[in-house]
């Protein structure tokens, strides 16, 4: 692996994590093991093609495990692997700005948040 130079270290974060979606699959694996399928229906706006790729990315970066069981019809989970759990800090620091936020721009966050399993903590 060729040696690569950051100027400061968020930046190898963000290599890892930055995006629109890393962040939401890493939050929504904190609850447990998801198939591709249950990733998809609690993100609604990706695209397949997008969440496979994001999926494949985390995966090769260690940060995500993907667990092929040998059955008929085949089933493959993803779950956050150990080195992924220490990123829990992190992403929950993440969701709590985001609360911050919306409230200082929007007032009432439960007007722009949707209705599922990362939010029912704020009811």
């Amino acid at each position: 692996m060729e040696k690569k130079k950051y100027n400061i270290s968020v930046e190898a974060t963000l290599e890892v994590i930055g995006g629109k979606w890393k962040c939401v699959i890493l939050c929504h694996l904190t609850y447990g093991k998801k198939r591709t399928s249950e990733l998809k229906r609690l993100m609604p706006n990706i695209t397949q093609k997008m969440l496979t790729q994001q999926l494949r990315e985390l995966e090769e970066d260690g940060v995500i495990n993907r667990i092929i069981y040998n059955q008929i019809p085949p089933k493959v989970e993803y779950e956050l692997s150990e080195y992924g759990r220490s990123l829990e800090g992190i992403l929950n620091s993440l969701c709590t700005w985001g609360e911050h936020h919306i409230e200082r721009v929007y007032g009432d966050k439960f007007s722009v948040l949707e209705e599922n399993v990362l939010n029912d903590h704020l009811k």
